[in-house]
C-alpha cells in the first residue's frame, strides 16, 4: 500500500469521525428542538384556556358591578322613601299635637259642664277609649277642673281645617299583594323583592 493510500484512508477515517460526532449534535439539537416545539404547543393550548377563564372572570365582574348598581339604585331608593315617611310622620304628629292645644281645654270645659250641669262623669281620656293608639305619655296630662269654678265664655273654636295630603304613589306587591310604596325595593310586610310590572326598556344604542 503507497503512501499516498494511506494518507487517502486517513482523511476517510477522519471524515467518518467528524460526521459521527456532528450527526449525534444534529440528532441532540433535533429532539430539543421537537421537545420545545411540543411544549410549546402545550403552552399555548394551556394559554387559550387561561385567556378564556379570564373572560369567564370578566364578565362575572360585570354582572356583580350591575348587581351592585342595582343595589345602589334600591338604596338611593329606600333612602328617598325613609325620607318622604319621617317627613310624613314629623307632619302628621305636629298636626296632632296642635289640634290636641284645642282639643285639650274643650274638653276640660265639657267635662266640667257634665258634672255640673248634669251630674255626669268626665268623658274618657283620649288613650283611655276602647282601640285607641294613643298612648297616656302621648300629649300632657289633662288639667283637672276646679270643682266650683264656672267656665269663663268663650267662643266656640272653629274647626281646624282638614288637612288633606296627597297620598303617595303605591303599587301592589307581587308575594303578598298588599299596597306598598310604589318606589319601594322590598315589600315592608313579607320582606319580598319588589319588581315594577312594567320594567323600563334597554335604550336603544
Amino acid at each position: 500500500m503507497t503512501a499516498e493510500n494511506e494518507r487517502e484512508i486517513y482523511h476517510k477515517l477522519e471524515a467518518m469521525k467528524e460526521i459521527r460526532n456532528k450527526t449525534i449534535t444534529l440528532e441532540r439539537l433535533k429532539r430539543s428542538i421537537l421537545t420545545e416545539v411540543r411544549s410549546g404547543d402545550q403552552e399555548g393550548r394551556c394559554l387559550a384556556q387561561y385567556k378564556r377563564e379570564m373572560e369567564l372572570l370578566q364578565q362575572e365582574k360585570m354582572s356583580h358591578v350591575e348587581e351592585l348598581r342595582q343595589i345602589h339604585a334600591d338604596i338611593n331608593a329606600m333612602e328617598t322613601v325613609i325620607k318622604q315617611t319621617e317627613e310624613s310622620m314629623s307632619r302628621k304628629l305636629s298636626n296632632a299635637s296642635r289640634l290636641h292645644e284645642d282639643y285639650r281645654p274643650l274638653k276640660a270645659e265639657v267635662d266640667l259642664l257634665r258634672r255640673q250641669c248634669l251630674g255626669l262623669e268626665r268623658l274618657p281620656d283620649l288613650h283611655e277609649e276602647e282601640g285607641s293608639p294613643i298612648t297616656p305619655d302621648r300629649f300632657p296630662a289633662l288639667p283637672r277642673a276646679a270643682p266650683f269654678a264656672a267656665p269663663a265664655p268663650r267662643k266656640p273654636p272653629p274647626p281646624p281645617p282638614a288637612f288633606r295630603q296627597q297620598p303617595p304613589p303605591m303599587k301592589s306587591c307581587l308575594s303578598c299583594h298588599q299596597q306598598i310604596h310604589r318606589n319601594a325595593p322590598i315589600c315592608p310586610l313579607c320582606k319580598a323583592k319588589s319588581r315594577s310590572r312594567n320594567p323600563k326598556k334597554p335604550k336603544k344604542k
